[in-house]
């Protein structure tokens, strides 16, 4: 297989799928089924776009066995179209090219002399890394990033360009964390005294474990005792806030722009849409769903889906909703007042 262009049969092979149609079609990229050309391979991993199979100019389809007579091109058949999807597309990821790193040090990077920096690491130009802290081999630091002393940076894990560690930080083997990420800092922590605010020292750190990858501009904070800590196989999306001593269990999904308010526990496996909100010293357990722009104020024990608020309506029907909705009070006191009357007129 030639760096950029594949056979068919070989990206069929790479799957574990099947070729309906001319395995020798050479692929030399991937695109939407709208705008692919006929060197590009497409998927169908959403039926809401069956519409354009029949008049997609892609080389070839993925789609599963029952889209394979709708398909007007050469077809790549798998069960789990956007699966195959998700593997084939790292073949032409420029920035997952190994051949494209140096794995040097830039000489305006910044390093304190106690620091451990282990074989086969790239560290970019602006870098600072502080006292104490390792960077374990095949390592990415991106530009003008910042490391906080005694901080640990795990096996091929990449920092993108400006992301800050704070001190104390551990960071797990294989994690991706996207530019303006900040880890450690401090948790949102006060006491009232007198009518002002005493700051509480922020004394934990923060754990992330192997194979995490966290979204541009997300913060996660310290703990205040304890540590934060984000399992193995979590995802989270761009600005996203986790505040100090949470924990998110493994393989857990958080969306762009939700937040998770102080010492609240999620479980494994669950998915949280964005813009939700999580209130404070709640469990979640595993396999919940939460969907967009719920507020969770409770926590949640059993596995399911998850929604509060209302959906979109136009202005003027929402508006009578919501006059309807604070009139529920009232109307709940009629009801119990009619009913008591039936009950008494029954009785006589």
């Amino acid at each position: 297989m030639s760096l950029n262009s594949y056979s068919l049969g070989e990206l069929a092979e790479l799957v574990g799928g099947e070729v309906k149609g001319d395995a020798h079609t050479k692929i030399s990229g991937l695109a939407t089924l709208q705008n692919a050309s006929s060197e590009q391979l497409s998927f169908l991993a959403n039926p809401a776009y069956e519409k354009f199979l029949a008049e997609t100019k892609a080389a070839a389809v993925i789609v599963s066995s029952k889209f394979v007579d709708s398909c007007s091109s050469h077809a790549l058949v798998h069960e789990n179209p956007y699966l195959a999807y998700a593997k084939l597309s790292h073949l032409w990821d420029i920035n997952s090219s190994q051949d494209k790193l140096s794995f040097t040090i830039h000489p305006t990077a910044v390093i304190h002399p106690s620091a451990k920096i282990e074989a086969n690491v790239q560290i970019d130009a602006g870098v600072v890394i502080s006292k104490g802290v390792t960077i374990q081999s095949g390592a990415i630091i991106g530009a003008n990033s910042v490391i906080g002393s005694d901080s640990i940076i795990g096996e091929n894990t990449r920092l993108y360009a400006s992301v800050t560690i704070y001190h104390g930080v551990s960071i797990g083997n294989h994690c991706i964390i996207h530019s303006g990420v900040i880890i450690g800092s401090d948790g949102f922590g006060f006491a009232p005294v007198n009518g002002e605010w005493l700051k509480i020292s922020q004394l934990g750190g923060v754990v992330v474990e192997d194979s995490v990858e966290i979204g541009a501009n997300t913060t996660i904070d310290r703990g205040a005792l304890d540590n934060t800590v984000i399992e193995r196989g979590v995802i989270l999306d761009n600005q996203i806030q986790v505040a100090h001593n949470v924990r998110i269990g493994q393989n857990t999904a958080i969306a762009a722009c939700s937040a998770i308010a102080g010492s609240t526990v999620i479980g494994k496996n669950c998915i949280i849409g964005g813009a939700s909100g999580i209130a404070g010293h709640l469990t979640i357990t595993d396999g919940v769903h939460i969907t967009a722009m719920t507020m969770v104020i409770k926590s949640l024990t059993e596995p399911g889906v998850y929604s509060s608020g209302t959906g979109v309506q136009p202005n003027a029907k929402w508006r009578k909703s919501i006059a309807r909705l604070r009139q529920l009070d009232k109307m709940a006191d009629r009801i119990k007042r009619l009913e008591l009357a039936l009950k008494a007129k029954g009785d006589e």
